[in-house]
């Protein structure tokens, strides 16, 4: 017998963009570089070093983002407290609508993710980074 979910991620997808800002690429894209705006990419590591990155954007791996944004959490990174304005992206707008609607209803503001993701920064042309691998023990904002 199948697994009977009460709510599938297509309709969580279609609440969390009914209560979220969505930028589309080219009102992201002039965000870029301004301060007080912060680019949160949301993909795993390996996605990134496989296909690139927004310049100067930070990873936050989904997996942890609540702890990273709790700052009761021992988590916590400072960046998320600091007041700026927050652009989530993941490679094609899932992940990052649903992040995006748990940091706003964690109470992290201003807070809006890309339609389309990465894949649709990429595709219209916007700047991308190259992304080498970290080892273990090496700092770096990525990865």
């Amino acid at each position: 017998m199948p697994l009977a979910i009460k709510k599938s991620v297509k309709d969580m997808f279609a609440e969390a963009n009914a209560a979220i800002e969505t930028l589309n690429v080219d009102q992201a894209k002039a965000l870029l570089g301004t301060p007080g705006v912060t680019f949160i990419d949301l993909r795993d590591p390996r996605e990134i070093w496989r296909d690139g990155g927004v310049p100067g954007a930070i990873n936050v791996t989904r997996g942890m983002l609540e702890f990273w944004i709790d700052p009761g959490s021992p988590y916590h990174k400072d960046f998320f407290a600091n007041g700026d304005r927050f652009v989530f992206f993941c490679a094609g707008g899932i992940r990052s609508a649903l992040a995006t609607k748990t940091a706003q209803d964690m109470g992290l503001t201003p807070v809006c993710h890309i339609e389309g993701g990465f894949g649709a920064w990429k595709k219209a042309g916007a700047p991308v980074e190259t992304v080498e691998p970290k080892l273990a023990g090496e700092g770096g904002k990525k990865g």
